[in-house]
C-alpha cells in the first residue's frame, strides 16, 4: 500500500525541505494514490516505478518553491504569447514540436529539464549532468521497450510535452496511462486544472530565468485540449497551433502507445478498457475545444493538416511563422530539415494492432467525432 504522508515524507527527508508551496496538488495526490491503492494492477517494477515517480514530482516540488524562497525574483520573469500545440494525440504534434525545436530565437520545454527543473538550468555549469542522466535513461527504456523509439521519438534534449509540469500538481494525464486508475481517470477529466496551469507558470519562469535573452516559449501537449478555459486563464495571451488527423486512425494509435507504456508496470491490461477510455476523454476534449472557438473565436489558432505537414514540413511551418509574423531563418529551417531527413526512416513506420483488439468499432468511433471532423476541415480550409 502506497501512504501518502509517507510520501511526502521522504521527499522531505530526501531534500531537506518542508515547503510544499500552495497545498492544491493534496487532492491530485490523495485521489491518484487511492486509486492506485485499491484499482491498479501492478508489476513488481511498477510497484517501484510509479511510487518512485511520485516521489521524485514531491521533492521536485519542494525544490522549486525552496529557489523561490531564496530568489523571489524569479516571480518578475516574462512570459509573453507562448505558443501551445493542440491536437489529439498521434496527429504529428511531437514532430511539429521537434521542428519548432530547431528554431535558434524560441524556448522548448526539454525532457532534461521537464523531468527535473532545479536546480535551473542557468545555475548549472555546463554541461548540465541532467542530459547525460536523461539520455542513459532513455536508452535503458528504449532496450525494455524497443517499439517505443518507433512510437514517439524523443531525445534528451529534445522537446517535451507539458506532462511533467502537470504532475507536479497531480492533474496530469500521463499517471491514466502508467497504471489502472479509472477513479482518478474520471476524476481528473472534469478536475480544476487553474493551480496546475498557475504552477506550470511557476516552473517556467524559474527555467528561463537567468538566460541572457527571453525568448517566447513553444509548448505542447494533447491534454491541454481538455483544460483549454484554465490554460486560457493562467496564459490569456496564448496563441494554439492545432493539428487535426482523422481520429479513426489516431484511437488505434494513441491506444497501442497506452499499452506499450503500461506493459512493463502492470501484470494486467485491459485492452478494451483503454479504448473507451480514449474515445470518451479525446471526445470530450474536442467538444471542450469546439465550444472554446465558437466562443472566443479561432484568431489565436492556426490550423494544420496531418497529411500535409507529412509531405511538406517546412512549408507547414513557414505557414504558421507568416502568421506569428516571425522569421523562418537560414540557421532554423536547416534544423528542421536536418532533423526531418534523420528521422525519415522511422517516421510512421509502426505498425498498429487492429483496432478490435481495444474493443473499437471504427465505425462509431467515427460517429463520436462527427462535429470534429466537420469543424476541423472547416477551419483548416479557412486557414488557407
Amino acid at each position: 500500500m502506497i501512504a501518502v504522508d509517507d510520501l511526502l515524507a521522504a521527499a522531505q527527508a530526501e531534500t531537506g525541505l518542508d515547503d510544499f508551496g500552495a497545498d492544491s496538488f493534496r487532492e491530485g495526490l490523495d485521489v491518484l494514490v487511492r486509486s492506485l491503492n485499491s484499482e491498479s494492477k501492478l508489476s513488481d517494477l511498477g510497484q517501484v516505478v510509479v511510487p518512485m515517480l511520485i516521489s521524485k514530482l514531491l521533492s521536485q516540488r519542494l525544490q522549486i518553491e525552496d529557489w523561490y524562497r531564496r530568489h523571489p525574483e524569479i516571480d518578475d520573469e516574462p512570459l509573453v504569447a507562448p505558443l501551445f500545440g493542440l491536437g489529439l494525440p498521434r496527429t504529428g504534434s511531437t514532430a511539429l514540436a521537434f521542428l519548432l525545436a530547431e528554431d535558434p530565437n524560441a524556448r522548448t520545454l526539454r525532457l532534461w529539464e521537464a523531468t527535473e527543473p532545479c536546480p535551473p538550468p542557468s545555475t548549472v555549469e555546463p554541461p548540465d549532468p541532467r542530459i547525460a542522466a536523461t539520455a542513459a535513461g532513455l536508452e535503458m527504456h528504449h532496450q525494455m521497450s524497443p517499439r517505443m523509439a518507433l512510437l514517439l521519438p524523443s531525445s534528451a534534449t529534445g522537446p517535451e510535452e507539458c506532462q511533467d509540469l502537470m504532475a507536479l500538481d497531480f492533474r496530469a494525464h500521463y499517471f491514466q496511462a502508467f497504471a489502472y486508475v479509472p477513479s482518478y481517470a474520471d476524476w481528473l477529466v472534469d478536475a480544476d486544472l487553474d493551480s496546475t496551469y498557475a504552477y506550470e507558470r511557476r516552473v517556467l519562469k524559474l527555467l528561463q530565468w537567468g538566460e541572457p535573452t527571453t525568448r517566447p516559449w513553444r509548448l505542447k501537449c494533447p491534454s491541454h485540449l481538455l483544460w483549454l478555459d484554465h490554460l486560457d486563464s493562467a496564459f490569456p495571451d496564448a496563441r494554439f497551433v492545432m493539428t487535426h488527423r482523422d481520429p479513426t486512425e489516431v484511437m488505434v494509435s494513441v491506444c497501442d502507445v497506452y499499452r506499450e507504456v503500461m506493459l512493463p508496470l502492470n501484470d494486467d491490461i485491459d485492452s478494451h478498457y483503454l479504448g473507451r477510455l480514449n474515445v470518451e476523454q479525446w471526445s470530450i476534449a474536442m467538444e471542450r475545444v469546439m465550444a472554446f472557438r465558437a466562443e472566443h473565436g479561432d484568431d489565436r489558432f492556426y490550423d494544420m493538416d496531418f497529411r500535409a505537414v507529412q509531405s511538406d514540413p517546412i512549408g507547414e511551418v513557414r505557414g504558421l511563422y507568416d502568421w506569428l509574423g516571425e522569421p523562418v531563418t537560414d540557421e532554423f529551417e536547416a534544423g528542421m530539415r536536418g532533423w526531418w531527413e534523420t528521422n525519415a526512416e522511422t517516421r510512421e513506420a509502426a505498425i498498429h494492432p487492429e483496432p478490435e483488439e481495444f474493443g473499437l468499432d471504427l465505425d462509431e468511433v467515427r460517429g463520436r467525432f462527427t462535429a470534429y471532423t466537420a469543424a476541423s476541415q472547416d477551419w483548416i480550409r479557412r486557414r488557407g
